[in-house]
Formats: structure tokens, sequence, C-alpha cells
């Protein structure tokens, strides 16, 4: 026997972004408690609204499974003394199982006569299981932090306030957070604020839906409010800017979403349009609209959690709240409009930046000198790079800023265009920041590419200079994301730049460090180690990044190229023989501990170590403009040519021979096959390590 199992829990409002964690959580953990009890079900799904979650599991079976249990207990002969009586060992098994003394039997398990209890376990009814079952799910929830309410000892994210449980038609006998369930669910605060009993769990989205004016499916409400608001869109002939994030916490904010377009003034276009939307998608939730041209329009669209009779009036207080916040945008972009950068820079003095690394204002002088030094090295405008260094954190004391901290950067720009900058020093000023996560876009300018490498690398010399670098899971600076954002600068924008000597000019910047020798070698190891969380993204092995890291390479271009070229190598039929050759070759130079000779062409007797020599030779030449063209992947695809003739040499030829001279000479053949793969990288590392 089989049915359907209903949960609902009623609370207060629920934090919108982590509604939908809330409740994927709990459909997880109901299912693991039932699958605990080995109670078999079908599809499980779950719902939530700002004032519910629900876990609805089909075709949940009626009681555990049956199934025989043997229980072997002590050896006969300590269970029963001489006259045949049970000893205290045999009555506390039979105690333990619940069994008489007399209900014991004996049996041999292949090695001795033991007691044994043979036992039919399980159906035991799901009703009596899912009280605690739902507890438990409860209590495993990602709360941060729990809050009681009332005079009761149950902790929760909000107040709960009813309980729906239901096995079929049947209430199911329980309490969980202090309340008893029932088959009462509840309508929308406003459309329906009464109770709806529920006859069996198949009838909750459609009563919810039908009745109580609530879309309990939250996939579905997602769904319906990203179709009303490019419907509203559409009247104005504009296009809704749907962001993921807004949309799923709007999505959690109402259980019957309305869209409403409302307007606001035309005069705001000329505050920057990303002050604009901040304070329409930050502070009020709204969605913004762009013409065909990327341009803002004056619209926004709200989503209302009731379905007004009078909508306009919805519409004009959306509109009443919004205005003050797009006024004091204007307002701060025309007061900060008077001042101009370079006149903000004195007030940067005072600010820290870091106790030990001084003000934001000395950052400022650092990243300035460091930016007009790699400028140098990449023959790009050296003025420019001084200016957008100079005034890159000017912002960060306007008006704007100090109300809308994602403004930081883009305030920046429009302020030096207003101040008359370079429109490439602005540029850079917002560039400075990117890429501001994984996947983001890099600067278009040089400008802006210059003052991003600047600026991080500042920061992470000083940091490590200071003694402070992550921890564990710890790194307040965010030094590992630095880390990667000079790593793809530096690749993708393919600047052939040595990592080691920025660090080393960038350690130079700073006054007061406190970590000295080792500085440079701490600072660039950890920052190439970032390498391996990128490969690993592009499903390139650790093995192959750890082959061209034994080259300790340090410009991150050159890596990226190497790595690449080895890993279409590593994939190449005669990869793996090269790699346990050059292995092989590896451990036998350690081992002799030869230093390093000259091949002498007349102690070549074997025909395989003519034809190695001969080999390595005709490669050496023939890859060398390649390695100078630093064209890796062509270089390793003409060496996997040598498998056959190195093969034949250790098939044949006995390397450490009694005659020192021969020995020697291969040696030395060796050496060269070796440093000839070396050139790319250590492809020793390509072979598996034994576990």
């Amino acid at each position: 026997m089989s049915a359907d199992f209903l949960l609902e829990l009623g609370t207060e409002e629920l934090p919108p972004k982590t509604l939908r964690n809330l409740m994927e959580a709990l459909r997880d953990n109901v299912a693991a408690g039932l699958k605990h009890h080995d109670l078999s079900f079908g599809e499980v799904q779950a719902y939530a609204t700002p004032r519910r979650l629900a876990v609805l599991v089909e075709q949940l079976a009626g009681e555990t499974p049956q199934k025989d249990l043997v229980v072997w207990g002590p050896p006969a002969k300590i269970a029963f003394d001489d006259s045949g009586a049970p000893t205290k060992a045999a009555e506390a098994f039979a105690q333990k199982n619940g069994v008489a003394v007399s209900e014991l039997q004996t049996e041999n398990d292949g090695k001795a006569d033991k007691l044994l209890v043979r036992q039919r376990v399980g159906g035991q009814p799901c009703t009596e299981l899912l009280g605690d079952i739902v507890n438990d799910a409860l209590a495993k929830l990602p709360i941060a932090k729990r809050m009681r309410w009332s005079d009761r000892r149950a902790e929760f994210v909000r107040p709960a306030h009813w309980l729906v449980m239901l096995y079929g038609s049947e209430i199911v006998d329980a309490e969980v957070l202090g309340l008893r369930a029932n088959r009462t669910t509840r309508g929308h605060r406003f459309h329906y604020n009464h109770d709806i009993s529920l006859e069996e769990p198949s009838e909750y989205l459609s009563k919810l839906k039908g009745t109580g004016f609530v879309l309990a499916d939250i996939n579905a409400r997602r769904a319906l409010i990203r179709q009303q608001v490019d419907a509203e869109a559409g009247k104005v002939g504009g296009r809704a800017i749907i962001d993921r994030d807004l949309l799923d916490e709007v999505t959690a904010l109402v259980e019957w979403p309305v869209a409403l377009l409302g307007n606001f003034e035309k005069r705001f276009l000329n505050v920057p349009p990303e002050a604009l939307i901040a304070s329409m998608k930050e502070h009020q939730k709204y969605f913004h609209l762009m013409d065909s041209r990327d341009k803002l329009l004056p619209h926004f669209i709200t989503v209302a959690n009731i379905e007004s009779d009078d909508p306009a009036q919805v519409i004009d207080g959306n509109e009443r709240v919004i205005r003050p916040r797009l006024s004091d945008a204007a307002f701060f972009f025309d007061t900060d409009k008077k001042r101009t950068l370079e006149s903000l820079r004195e007030r940067l003095k005072p600010i820290v930046f870091q106790a030990q690394l001084g003000t934001v204002y000395q950052k400022t002088e650092r990243v300035a000198a460091l930016a007009v030094a790699i400028a140098g090295q990449l023959s790009a405008d050296v003025d420019k790079a001084r200016r957008a260094g100079q005034l890159c954190k000017s912002d960060l004391v306007t008006d704007m800023v100090s109300e809308f901290d994602n403004m930081q950067g883009i305030a920046g720009y429009y302020y030096a265009l207003n101040d008359g900058e370079h429109s490439e020093v602005a540029k850079a000023l917002n560039e400075q920041y990117l890429p501001r996560f994984a996947g983001d876009q890099l600067p278009d300018t040089m400008t802006g590419t210059i003052l991003a490498l600047a600026d991080r690398l500042d920061t992470i010399t000083g940091i490590f200079g200071i003694g402070q670098h992550p921890t564990g899971s710890k790194d307040p600076f965010a030094l590992r994301r630095a880390s990667l954002g000079v790593l793809r600068l530096l690749v993708e924008k393919e600047l052939d730049l040595d990592l080691r000597a920025l660090l080393t000019q960038a350690a130079g910047q700073h006054t007061a460090l406190t970590v000295g020798d080792g500085l440079v070698d701490q600072v660039l190891a950890y920052m190439l180690e970032r390498f391996r969380a990128w490969y690993e993204e592009d499903r390139i092995p650790g093995e192959v990044f750890q082959a061209v890291s034994a080259k300790g390479v340090s410009r991150p271009l050159d890596i990226d190229q190497r790595v690449r070229a080895v890993y279409q190598f590593s994939q190449m039929p005669q990869a793996q023989s090269l790699a346990a050759a050059n292995k092989r070759v590896s451990n036998i130079l350690a081992k002799s501990g030869a230093p390093k000779a000259p091949l002498e062409q007349s102690l070549l007797l074997e025909h395989a170590e003519q034809a190695l020599a001969e080999a390595v030779h005709a490669k050496a030449q023939h890859v060398k403009p390649m390695f100078r063209e630093r064209d890796y992947s062509r270089a390793l695809e003409s060496l996997a040519d040598l498998q056959a003739p190195v093969d034949a040499f250790f098939d044949q030829v006995m390397v450490m021979t009694d005659d020192a001279a021969l020995q020697s000479n291969r040696l030395a053949l060796l050496q060269q096959l070796r440093e000839l793969f070396l050139e790319v990288a250590d492809i020793s590392l390509l072979v598996p390590a034994k576990g």
C-alpha cells in the first residue's frame, strides 16, 4: 500500500534570498530521512512562497519493508554451564534482543556452535516515523541564525504558525516546532486570508491557486513573473533587463505576482544609468528597461503581491517611492561634478588603506609608479598610465559612491570625462576592477589593463609583505581572486610579462614590509598555484601543470602556452611511452651523479644508440626555431617521433655498463634526450604516481 505524503509548514515571511535553498534542502532532507528508514517512494516535489515551505512525496510506502534478521550471540559453551543451565551471557543476549532465554536457538556459524535469534523486523507504519523525519529535516536546514517566538521552545528561521501533514487522506499524528499537524493551509494574506481544508495531497497546488490566490510552485511563479515583465516592457517598446538574482528574489517575495509598468521623469536620464539602475534594483527590486540602442528608458517594472482593483494607484505609489531615490542620485551627481577627481586626491590622504601599508593616497602613488613601469615594458602610453594611477581611487570620496558603493569605478569614469581627462584614462578608472569575478569581462583599453594589473599587484605584495597572506578559507583581501585576475589579464590579453619582475617592482614600491627575503618567491608561488584551479575548470590534469611548473617559468603567458601544448601532447599515443622513458632517464641520471659531458660519436657502438643519437640531433635542429617562436605544440608533436628509437635504445642497450667510457657516453646521450624535452616541460611527471 502506498499514498502521497504532503508536508507544509506555514511561517511568517521567510528570507527571500535563501528561500530556494531552504526549499531544496528541506526536500533533500525529507527524502534522506525516508531512505534512512528504507521507505520506498516516487518523485519528490518541493514548493515555497514567502509564507510557506512544502514537500510533496508521491507514492510513499505505507510501512517499512519486512525482512528476516539473524542475530548471532555468544558461543554455546559460554552461554550454558556444564549442567546446561543458561549463564549470564545467555541471559544478557536474550534481554538485549527482547526474547526469553527459552526462545534462544543454537546453530553452527561455520566455526562454532553459537546462540542466535531469528527475528522478523520492519512493517512499521510510515505515519509513526514521519514526525521524527520532518523534525530532523527541519533541524538540518542551512539556517545561520534561528529564532524563538511566543513562549515556545522551538526554534526556526521565522515563527511558524501552521502545519499540514497528510498521508493520503489521513492526518499524520505528529508535532513539529510546537505545532500539531492538521489538514488546514491558508490562502493569500490579502486576497483570501482564510483557512483552506485539504482532503488529500494531490489537491494542494490547485486549491491554493484556485481558492487561495497562492502560486506555491516557485518555478511556475518565476516563469510567470518573467512572462509578465516582458509583456509590460513590450507596451513601451522596451526590453526588460531581467537579472537572474533579482528575478529569484522577487519570486521569493510574492505569492500572487502582478507585474506593473511605472515611469520616472526623463530628466533623471542625465544621471549615469548605473546609478539609476542601482536605485531601482537594489532598493526597490524594480526591473529596468532598455531601448534598441541599449539606452535606459524612463520606465520601470515592479511586481506586486496583489491584484489590485486600481493598479494605477499601486503604480503611483511606486513612482512616489522611486522619485526621491532618483533625485538623490541626481543631486549627488551634480554636486560631485563641481569638484575634480584631481582635487579629491587630497581627501584620500587621511583614509587608511591598511594600517601597515599606509593611506589610500599612498596606494595611488604606488599604483601610478607601477603602472608607469608596466606601460614602459609594453611600449604603452606612460602618461596615461600615470594619470590613471593617480586618479584611480578619487571617486571613493564622492557622494555618489558613498551612497551607491557599486558605483566605484563607474562614477570615476563619468567624473573623469566631466573633468576633461582623456577618454582612455576615464575608461581605465572603471576597468581597473575588471575582472570582478570568475568569467567576468576584461578591460578593453591598454591603460585599463595596466591599471588593473598595477592595483592588484600592489595589494598582493603589500598584504603578503606584512605577513597576512590567506590561510584556509580566510581571505579578507580577496587575494585569490586578485591573483586569478592578474593571471587572466596576462594570459588572455597576451601580455608577455615576467611576473617575478612585476612582483619585484611592486614590492619595491612599499616602504614598511615586514617580510624580507623570499617575499617575491612566496608571492610568485602562491599566484602561479592559482593556475591549478584555472586548468581544472578546463579539465586539464594536474600533472600537466606540474610538468610545466617544474621548469620554474615565471611568465604566465609562456606557462599557459606550455600547458596547452603539453596537454595536447599527453593525448598522443606516444606520450605515455615517452613520459615513462623520460622518468627512467631522470632516475638513471640522478642515481649516476655523473657530471654533464659531451657526446663522443666514436663511442656509439650499438646500432640502437647510434640511431637514437642521430634522431636526437636531427630533432634538436628541427625544433630549435619552434622553441624560439614558442610553438611548443608543434615542437612536442615533432618530438613524439622519438618514441621508436628511444624504445629500441632501452631494449637493446645497457646504459650502466662496466665500461666507464661507454657508460659516460650513454649517459651523455640520455642527457641530450632529456634536455630536448625539458625545453618545454618535465614530461616525466606525466607518468601517474604509483598508489
